[in-house]
């Protein structure tokens, strides 16, 4: 088999809200949508060859007023981890974008991380190898350029 990438499919309350929130606050370019405008029932997002789909998870007639706390919860079985090499500067974007998260951490198998939510409640990690067993690993796996990690 010849596979190429892979694009998760977010089932998401309010689609112009996670629409300006991957496409306004973290640079993903909108690729195609079910309707013109950002109030669509699907879209399809990328950046520098990461993909998300977005479908409602309501039809608009159909559509609670409020979230339901049960199948947000359910969100946090779920968490999108992307490839980030400056995490600081990311770190300082997000805040500066009013998004809640702590600063990036290192974690026990060598990856500088950073987490936070989603609008709709699913976890995204941008992460970044921090020692040099897994920078090796990821210029192996990745073809990303050396470097020097100390």
């Amino acid at each position: 088999m010849d596979i190429h990438g892979v694009a998760p499919l977010l089932q998401v309350f309010d689609m112009p809200t996670a629409i300006r929130f991957y496409r306004d606050v973290l640079g993903f370019e909108v690729w195609g949508r079910s309707e013109p405008s950002d109030d669509c029932n699907w879209a399809g997002l990328r950046l520098h060859g990461a993909e998300v789909m977005l479908n409602t998870a309501y039809e608009k007639d159909e559509r609670p007023a409020a979230p339901d706390p049960a199948r947000v919860a359910a969100h946090d079985d779920t968490c999108l981890f992307f490839g980030c090499e400056d995490l600081d500067g990311a770190y300082q974007h997000l805040r500066a974008h009013g998004v809640d998260l702590k600063e990036p951490k290192v974690a026990p198998y060598g990856m500088k991380q950073l987490w936070f939510k989603d609008p709709d409640g699913y976890g995204l990690c941008f992460q970044f190898p921090a020692t040099k067993e897994t920078h090796d690993q990821w210029v192996k796996a990745y073809g990303i350029e050396p470097k020097t990690i100390a």
